[in-house]
């Protein structure tokens, strides 16, 4: 992907603010690992589910 000039940048940044990615998510991989199983659900579960 061919990057924007730079005025073409300043004008959105003034608009929108620096929001923009440089890249989009399909150029990124941002999924979870599949292999790390529970760990991360346990790691991020709620406070009253350790109450018995």
């Amino acid at each position: 992907m061919q990057e924007l000039p730079d005025r073409v940048r300043r004008m959105l940044d003034e608009v929108f603010g620096d929001v923009l990615p440089s890249t989009t998510s399909d150029e990124r991989d941002d999924r979870p690992d599949p292999h790390a199983g529970d760990a991360e659900l346990l790691a991020n579960r709620p406070p009253h589910h350790d109450q018995d």
